[in-house]
């Protein structure tokens, strides 16, 4: 990898850190290849249990960098940009089969808005805002906008956001449901530290259920995700996390988690 991407891996957490602050994150063509390099390393790596995503400085990402010949040069084509580099990033973030914590420093832009929001606990920082920059330069959001902003805050609020491509504050994105929790600024790297080591810790393969289940009840019927929920909870109570699960809270002690 270059520098654009940073990737570490301690007590069990890969922390993955866009790195182009100059930019505010901004990503190139290059730089999302090595993001979806970084996710897949975290989930082919057996030592990791959670993942932590961030960016350096004072924004999170803001979107992509139209200066890159691959948005705008000539000949550029958006959809193979999607279909090349951001589709497989939101797709990896959210079929890894381990918690993904998103900690969103400062602004969060167009594509940038999405990555965060694909992750399963969002964290910001109070001076964080998310903005879906797309109508203001002619496009559509992207990077699954259309699918998460509905899903998450409803379809007039996703289309007033969409539509008006106005900022969101933080506390107003957690009170819209937008997100998961709000810290103060030079909270915000220790708290989503600390929220990834304790899903590092946990039952993991609880966790890649449940992000399984709740993706999978945005079109399924009732049946079906009763059905779904009947299967993967035979397999989870064929683990030993759930024996030890059991067995921890008989014996009233902290359990001792394998993802196993």
């Amino acid at each position: 990898m270059s520098d654009d991407i940073l990737y570490d891996v301690t007590d069990g957490v890969a922390t993955i850190t866009l790195n182009r602050p100059d930019k505010l994150n901004a990503a190139t063509s290059q730089m999302l290849h090595e993001l979806l390099g970084a996710v897949r390393e975290a989930e082919a790596d057996e030592e990791v249990r959670a993942v932590l995503l961030t960016g350096a400085g004072r924004g999170f990402c803001a979107g992509q960098d139209l200066s890159d010949p691959a948005a705008t040069g000539e000949g550029a084509d958006l959809a193979g940009l999607l279909e090349e580099r951001w589709n497989p990033i939101i797709l990896s973030i959210r079929r890894i089969p381990k918690p993904v914590v998103v900690a969103v420093n400062g602004v969060a832009a167009g594509a940038g808005a999405n990555l965060g929001l694909a992750g399963d606990i969002v964290v910001a920082a109070r001076s964080a805002r998310f903005i879906q920059a797309f109508a203001a330069i002619g496009l559509l959001p992207d990077s699954g906008g259309t699918w998460s902003l509905p899903h998450l805050v409803g379809g007039s609020r996703a289309r007033g956001l969409a539509m008006l491509s106005e900022p969101l504050d933080a506390d107003t994105a957690k009170a819209w449901g937008l997100i998961w929790d709000v810290v103060d600024d030079d909270m915000l790297g220790d708290h989503a530290t600390d929220l990834a080591r304790r899903l590092a810790a946990g039952p993991t393969r609880a966790y890649a259920a449940i992000k399984h289940a709740v993706d999978a009840s945005a079109t399924n019927t009732l049946d079906e995700q009763l059905d779904l929920e009947r299967d993967l909870q035979r397999e989870l109570g064929r683990s030993d996390d759930y024996r030890e699960g059991v067995a921890a809270f008989m014996e009233k002690r902290e359990p001792r988690f394998t993802g196993t």
